[in-house]
């Protein structure tokens, strides 16, 4: 795809390919990164109870809490894989930028546990 603003690239928009990067992105977010993996697992456990259960608002929260901890995974993979790419001795910057992104990460993580905690507890709670 051409680049709009740097004017390299193959000219044309292609939707299938823009499709095909984010599931290759995705794959290799779930393959070489533990965290991502477990939490879509366990996520996808809840997800597939709450549909089971017909509870429809409980399945779209639980989607949007499994996003918002799944982006900041990745993109704090990627920051820590720049900073790693970009200077490979130790540096306090750098230090100070992987600490921000796992920040981020914490952040998401306890809304996300907050979330899952709560609707398998609901969700135990209607299957007794």
């Amino acid at each position: 795809m051409r680049h709009k603003f740097l004017g390299i690239g193959e000219p044309g928009y292609h939707p299938w390919r823009k499709v095909k990067t984010v599931f290759s992105g995705l794959r290799y977010a779930v393959i070489y990164d533990w965290s991502v993996t477990w939490k879509l697992g366990l996520s996808a456990i809840v997800l597939a109870l709450a549909f089971h259960f017909r509870e429809w608002l409980d399945v779209l929260l639980i989607l949007l809490a499994t996003a918002f901890v799944l982006v900041a995974e990745i993109f704090n993979s990627a920051i820590e894989a720049l900073c790693d790419f970009v200077e490979t001795r130790e540096n306090h910057k750098i230090k100070v930028i992987k600490d921000m992104a796992a920040a981020a990460v914490g952040i998401a993580m306890a809304v996300w546990l907050a979330v899952i905690a709560t609707e398998t507890a609901e969700l135990l709670r209607a299957f007794w």
